[in-house]
């Protein structure tokens, strides 16, 4: 299984709704994770690439600001809390995770 899909797969564990880079054409189901490639982590040795791990933005989108799906997305390793924020009367939190 691909590395995303894996990601996918995680994300998935925790709700059931989860798109990646969702086009502007999708109704999306809330509550809902939304995932999109943010930037990547590159390191060198000897002049040569030794490890490289990309981060991904991942926002939690829900009616219920006291939902507990933020809280198990944070547990997550390398991942982070970047900030939240309310649009349309929906909850938004945002993180940084690296996978």
């Amino acid at each position: 299984m691909a590395q995303r899909q894996q990601l996918q797969a995680l994300l998935k564990a925790l709700c059931d709704n989860v798109y990646f880079q969702p086009p502007s054409n999708v109704t999306m189901q809330y509550p809902c994770i939304v995932y999109q490639r943010d930037t990547a982590d590159s390191r060198f040795a000897g002049n040569k690439l030794y490890r490289y791990t990309k981060r991904y933005q991942v926002t939690f989108i829900s009616r219920d600001p006291d939902d507990d799906v933020p809280d198990k997305i944070a547990a997550l390793p390398l991942c982070s809390f970047d900030r939240s924020f309310v649009a349309d009367n929906l909850h938004h939190d945002v993180f940084r995770l690296y996978f």
